[in-house]
């Protein structure tokens, strides 16, 4: 949830960098540069420890009337998971935003002129002709980012939420067995990053269609290939 958050936000910004507006630019480039150059772990206590203790309670309204749509404690709201949530997709945006913004530098302007010749607005040559092309420069990086974020988020222990490398402390804790508890936790980081890598595999080669004639063979592609035409003497 926090790699989805983490792209939405890096769309938005990596826009924004783009934009000619100077307020959206400006605040873009703010949240880049102040969310990639603090640690993760003190925005993690900032949302888990500060938050609380500065806002009592959290409070939704419609803007400039007394109408209250939703209220509660901000001590009930921001839950260990709500606050890894928030911290890790907040961190997670910033580096999507450059990743995106890469992506869509490396679309040729000739492109996007030739949208607008056809009589496409901005946002729909966006969509439609930049964004389809600037995937093949953006997948392989966001599928490193988000086998990061599978790792980084054992950072959530520090704010008591119950995750794998948290739930094996508490094992470890009452059985002492701490070697065979973090190898556990070691395995199942692996097997889950590398189910990832499989993904982002076949991701790009699905938006390497069309640019590459000479894709490389999946693994079943091999195995098959293998098989049917056997070992080479």
């Amino acid at each position: 949830m926090a790699q989805l958050i983490g792209l939405g936000l890096g769309l938005v910004f990596a826009v924004g960098r783009l934009s000619k507006n100077p307020v959206f630019g400006g605040l873009s480039s703010f949240y880049i540069w102040f969310f990639r150059g603090t640690p993760v772990i003190v925005q993690l206590f900032f949302w888990f420890n500060g938050v609380p203790s500065v806002f009592q309670n959290l409070t939704i309204g419609i803007p400039f009337t007394d109408v209250v749509l939703f209220t509660t404690p901000m001590v009930e709201f921001m839950t260990p998971f709500m606050a890894a949530l928030i911290g890790l997709g907040l961190n997670e945006g910033a580096y999507m935003a450059e990743i995106i913004r890469a992506g869509i530098l490396s679309v040729d302007d000739g492109q996007v002129e030739a949208a607008s010749a056809l009589g496409m607005t901005s946002r729909l040559s966006m969509r439609r002709i930049v964004l389809p092309q600037a995937m093949r420069v953006i997948v392989p990086p966001t599928g490193n980012e988000f086998i990061a974020m599978l790792k980084t988020s054992s950072l959530a222990s520090v704010v008591t939420y119950g995750e794998l490398l948290r739930r094996s402390g508490d094992i470890y804790s009452t059985n002492l067995k701490v070697l065979p508890l973090l190898i556990v936790a070691s395995i199942w980081y692996l097997v889950l990053t590398s189910v990832a890598t499989v993904g982002q595999y076949y991701l790009e080669r699905r938006f390497a269609r069309g640019s590459r004639h000479d894709l490389d063979p999946t693994a079943l592609q091999r195995l098959r290939h293998a098989f049917t035409e056997g070992p080479r003497l």
